[in-house]
Parts: C-alpha cells; sequence; structure tokens
C-alpha cells in the first residue's frame, strides 16, 4: 500500500501516518509549515517531507489512498491533483474506519471528557493485558504515538471529536466512525464557528447515535439533560447502559470510591474525574472487562496529560494545568480542586483561547464558570482575536460574561506579575488554557513558585 497525506504535520494526521509506516505502508506527505514534536517525530520514522510546501508532482496515479487534513484547503494543488487522476481521497476518520471496519469499533464521543475517558480505557486495558488498536486525539504519557493500527488486534479504540472532518468533507469525525460501542459522556454547546445554535450542536450526537451499529450498545452520562434524552430515545433500538456519578470521599492522596459494595483506593479527584471513570468502567464491560478488575486495574492511573496534571507541590503549595477551556469544564475543574483542597486558597487562571471562548456571543455562556475559585483570572490577547478574524472584545465584555468576580488581563506579563503578588502558604494555583497564556512556562513558574 502507497499512502500520500496532504497536510502530514497535524497533530492527528502526523500520529496516523507514523501508524500506518509502522504497519508497514509506505508513506509520503507534505505540508507548509511543520512544528515540533510533528517534525521531530516523522524525522525519526523516515516520513519526514524533504521540502515544504506543495507540489502537484508528488501524487502520483500509483497511489492507493491520499489522506486529507483540515489544515489544507479546498484549492490545494495537491488535493486538485489526485481528484484529476480520479486517487481515493479519505479524511482523517473516515481511513480510520476503513483500517477498523472488520473490527469491534469503540468510540468515545462527548464536548468534554473524552481523552481522559479514553485514557482512563486504555490504562485499564493494558494493565489487564488486552490488545487493541486505538487513536487518541491528544499525547498521553507513556506513548511515542497516539494511533496504533494492527491487524491483529479484534478492538479499536477511537476518540470520537465532533468537529469537521476535512477541507471537503463537512461532516463531524465521529459521524464516520459507525461504532459498535458509543459513549456520550457530556453536551456542552461547542464549534460555534460550526454548529451556530445550541440545537444544530446537539442534532450531531442524535446523528451519532443513529449511526451506532444495530446491535452495538450507547454507554451515557444520565446526569446530563441531553445526553439523557438521547440514550431513552434510542433505547428501544439498541441496548443503553446509562451510568452517574459514584459514591465516593476524597482522601489525602486522592478518592475512595464505593462500588457494588467493595471500596477502591484512586489517585484522581473531583466529581467529574469519576463520572468520566464510571463511563470508562462501563465501556469495559461491554469489551469484557469486569468491573472489580477494571477498578483495581486504575489504582495506579494517575490522570491524562495536561488534565488536572500536577506540576509541582511542596508543603502548603501545588500547582495544576488543565486543558479547560469551555463553560463546563471551568466549573467541573475549579469545583473538583476546591473539593480536594477545601481549606486552601484556591487561584485559578484560565486563557480564552478558543474560537468559540473568544466570540462575544458566547461568552455569556461562561457565568459563574470559575465561582469555586477564591481569586479567578481570564487573560485573552487582543492580537489572538484580530487574528482568529473576529468581532473585537473588551475586558467589560469578559467580565460580564463571567458574571463579575474575575480579573481580566491582556498581558501575559501581567499575569504573571498576578501570580507573583500572590501569598501562596496553603495555597493551590490552577492554570486553565488549551493554550500557554502566550508563552508562560509552567514547569519554570512552578519551580519560581516553590522557591
Amino acid at each position: 500500500m502507497k499512502v500520500h497525506f496532504i497536510a502530514i504535520g497535524g497533530s492527528a494526521m502526523h500520529n496516523l501516518a507514523i501508524a500506518l509506516s509502522r504497519k508497514g505502508m509506505e508513506v509520503t506527505g507534505s505540508d507548509d509549515e511543520i512544528f515540533e514534536p510533528s517534525r521531530s517525530r516523522l524525522d525519526r520514522e523516515g516520513i519526514l517531507p524533504s521540502d515544504i510546501g506543495w507540489s502537484a508532482g508528488r501524487i502520483t496515479d500509483d497511489l492507493d489512498a491520499v489522506i486529507l487534513g483540515m489544515h489544507a484547503r479546498e484549492d490545494n494543488p495537491e488535493l486538485l491533483r489526485a481528484k484529476e487522476l480520479g486517487l481515493p481521497i479519505f479524511s482523517y476518520p473516515e481511513y480510520l474506519y476503513e483500517q477498523s471496519k472488520n473490527k469491534t469499533r469503540v468510540v468515545i464521543g462527548g464536548s468534554h471528557g473524552k481523552t481522559t475517558i479514553t485514557s482512563m480505557l486504555l490504562h485499564a486495558i493494558n494493565q489487564i493485558g488486552l490488545n487493541v488498536d486505538y487513536m487518541v486525539g491528544a499525547q498521553l504519557e507513556g506513548y511515542d504515538c497516539m494511533v496504533k493500527i494492527t491487524d491483529d488486534a479484534d478492538i479499536m479504540i477511537l476518540e470520537g471529536d465532533e468537529y469537521l472532518s476535512s477541507p471537503i468533507d463537512r461532516r463531524p469525525k465521529f459521524h464516520l466512525y459507525r461504532p459498535n460501542v458509543a459513549i456520550i459522556s457530556g453536551i456542552a454547546w461547542d464549534h460555534i464557528n460550526v454548529f451556530p445554535t445550541f440545537e444544530g450542536y446537539v442534532e450531531q450526537f442524535d446523528i451519532f447515535c443513529d449511526l451506532i451499529e444495530p446491535d452495538g450498545t450507547l454507554v451515557y452520562n444520565e446526569e446530563d439533560p441531553e445526553v439523557k434524552a438521547l440514550g431513552e430515545k434510542y433505547a428501544d433500538k439498541i441496548q443503553t447502559v446509562p451510568y452517574q456519578t459514584p459514591s465516593y470521599t476524597t482522601t489525602p492522596n486522592g478518592t475512595e470510591l464505593t462500588f457494588d459494595g467493595s471500596s477502591y483506593p484512586l489517585q484522581i479527584f473531583g466529581a467529574h474525574n469519576l463520572q468520566n471513570l464510571m463511563g470508562a468502567m462501563r465501556i469495559a464491560q461491554a469489551i469484557g472487562i469486569e468491573p472489580a478488575s477494571f477498578f483495581k486495574a486504575m489504582k495506579g492511573f494517575t490522570g491524562a496529560g495536561k488534565r488536572l496534571q500536577k506540576v509541582v507541590e511542596s508543603e502548603g503549595f501545588v500547582m495544576y494545568k488543565d486543558f479547560a477551556h469551555s463553560p463546563s469544564k471551568l466549573k467541573a475543574t475549579t469545583a473538583a480542586v476546591k473539593e480536594q483542597y477545601p481549606d486552601r486558597k484556591l487561584v485559578a487562571c484560565m486563557e480564552l483561547h478558543t474560537f468559540s471562548s473568544l466570540k462575544k456571543e458566547f461568552l455569556p455562556q461562561y457565568e459563574n464558570a470559575m465561582k469555586d475559585a477564591d481569586e479567578a483570572v481570564v487573560y485573552f490577547s487582543p492580537e489572538v482575536v484580530a487574528h482568529k478574524k473576529l468581532e473585537p472584545i473588551s475586558k467589560e465584555l469578559v467580565y460580564n460574561g463571567f458574571g463579575g468576580g474575575i480579573t481580566v488581563l491582556n498581558e501575559t506579563a501581567e499575569v504573571l506579575d498576578f501570580i507573583r503578588s500572590q501569598d501562596w502558604d496553603n495555597a493551590v494555583l490552577l492554570m486553565m488554557s488549551s493554550g500557554n497564556f502566550d508563552g508562560i512556562d509552567y514547569d519554570e513558574l512552578g519551580k519560581e513558585l516553590t522557591n
């Protein structure tokens, strides 16, 4: 098999390219920019493009498939040449389906918690020794590639993103996987540039449920009203399995979870994390792993990368970083940290960084999203707003969107000054962003504050 990637440098695309190369395919690719860590990883595998840029000459009639990434445009010269030659053109999720259509496909869907649930499931599977293929959207600790595709695994675990598949395929990615086992962890409006109404966004999850294989299973969070409605809607068509937050108590080192009369010590904490854990357990059960075995395997799980990840800890001080950026994620993360450290001052800093979060129409969705923090900072860069070609937003708009009670800052240096001015005795610092506050090194900041 000979496969060419248009926009090979993407975080998802380069992982798939590496996986196919390791499977024994001949892989080539192109891109107009390739950043780290994609560049080094592709280079190590011997599939880094020799030249940066697009060239129709790379597209030849002996290619078995062309895989098109979201970074490419519809008028990309390589795409136009592939169409001219009549070559099979796939989006990233389409090709994942092609590689897994004879396997049991387990798809993790939801507006939040996808990466956490996927990493929980993979952790348990690895501890138990089950052989599976997988695709995860974020980099997890202990993995050198977040896509694995083999001929001998009977199960494929797929993180199901609801964003668009490619420049020429406007379907959400998770509509293309046709799961045998699926989960929806929650529905909270996102990607408003593509789904301008909440109703239109919810519809995508309805379609996702309708695409579950006829003998399939839907695991769903019954504490989310939108998800519960879908679970009940499809109960007559497929097997549906509800889950909810379990009984638990906080401990100095994490959580003690109670299930079916047994207790299990865990290193993770927070109601939302434990809700995700129950979803992962129900998926594991659907593929043959008993609950007791699952919970025992999770004893050593410390969390998914950048999801409530501890940066540094010293006596009386701890610092976490988290990927949280949407309203539901902010609420869940700040609540979890405050519950774990009820007697400490919680200083929470978040960055408005995504397209949705920087839209003035979306800001009211953040009302009271950081109410559990003792001190709350919201940072946004006017330059980033301009770069995304969005209407300018003001500090006042952001302040009012969050319902007050926050400090709004526009400069990275201001965020650092604010943090350095705090008393960190008996305190927690929580940094939340899908970016890095335009240049804050969390590890260095953590060292500075502990010293």
